[in-house]
């Protein structure tokens, strides 16, 4: 039975697009095991994909080189019989652990010139596979996928006794109604953030026809999750910083439609197949696109966008700011209605 490790990425949307990896995998060996090293945040993902065996935590700081603590974990794996490894990062130090664990193939994007740690190194053509989740599944096939690569977009699986279980314990007391879920964070940067006014008009627009408003987003975004309540004077229920990953998983899949800027829940709200909106600043809607069937992009395509920064260069954020509530409305509306 072939045994394979993912060196999965950092960020946790790019850990949702994985999956899409983990599919390919699967279909063409359907009884391989799946292995997952990634950083705790990202691991934490993989709890709601049954095709992961095993997962991993590499608890190295960002940035951080760490050759021997990589060497070491390394060593621990080579008991584990792997026969290949998929390191889905482009980093050098990346790569160093599948080397050390002496894994036989290691399949990776030469990335910062990784001759000798990768074995399978393979050349990135970005006009062909133009979306990081065809990146990902490229690396699957063994002749390199001459073609696009099919994809199977991602799926969380949550179990609803649990759900339930977290509802009560986070929200209390619960009626049925409708529920506008609202992720404005982005760990990136402030360059790819919905202006909190505007989430703040939104979240009066629904409260007043009977909807439900749930905030979610880890400890950094307390701060602009706190502003945007601020700003209106309605009940909310602001999950951000209350809940681990798989607990906001979890509670995203009771939400009748989702807002989120383009970030890790952007993608997992996608995953479990909910009516998404997704609003893009800096970024690109086509390289990092959410994958749900009922996913709306929105992106105003200034000719200053998208620039990946992490702070608008100009100070004005004009991609996002003249993204305006009543754009966002129309598009809401016709997803729930889709």
């Amino acid at each position: 039975m072939q045994r394979i490790l993912i060196v999965g990425p950092s960020w946790v949307g790019d850990m949702v697009m994985a999956q899409s990896l983990f599919f390919s995998l699967k279909k063409h060996n359907p009884q391989c095991l799946i292995d997952v090293i990634a950083p705790p945040w990202a691991v934490a993902v993989t709890q709601r994909m049954p095709e992961v065996n095993e997962s991993f935590e590499l608890a190295i700081g960002h940035g951080q080189f760490a050759a021997l603590k990589r060497y070491h974990i390394g060593k621990r794996l080579r008991k584990l019989g792997y026969s290949r490894a998929i390191i889905l990062p482009n980093s050098w130090k990346s790569a160093l652990v599948p080397f050390f664990a002496g894994i036989p193939w290691r399949t990776g994007y030469i990335g910062e010139c990784r001759w000798g740690l990768l074995n399978d190194a393979r050349k990135l053509d970005k006009k062909r596979l133009k979306r990081t989740v065809d990146r990902f599944v490229a690396l699957a096939d063994r002749r390199g996928c001459p073609n696009s690569p099919e994809v199977k977009p991602p799926r969380l699986l949550v179990d609803r006794g649990i759900v339930r279980q977290k509802l009560q314990r986070f929200a209390g007391e619960y009626r049925q109604q409708p529920v506008l879920a609202m992720c404005p964070g982005a760990e990136y940067g402030p360059a790819k953030q919905w202006p909190e006014s505007h989430y703040a008009h939104l979240a009066a627009y629904y409260f007043s026809r009977g909807w439900a408003i749930w905030l979610f987003g880890s400890q950094k975004d307390q701060v602009v999750c706190q502003t945007i309540q601020q700003r209106v004077n309605i009940k909310w229920t602001d999950f951000s910083g209350r809940t681990t990953l798989p607990d906001a998983i979890d509670l995203l899949s009771l939400s009748t439609v989702v807002v989120s800027n383009d970030s890790g829940l952007m993608h997992v709200a996608a995953a479990l197949d909910k009516p998404l909106v997704a609003l893009y600043g800096s970024s690109d809607p086509q390289m990092t696109p959410p994958l749900g069937e009922r996913s709306i992009t929105m992106s105003l395509s200034l000719a200053c966008s998208p620039c990946f920064q992490r702070v608008c260069r100009y100070g004005h954020r004009h991609c996002l700011t003249q993204l305006t509530p009543a754009l966002v409305i129309k598009q809401i509306d016709a997803v729930c209605a889709s």
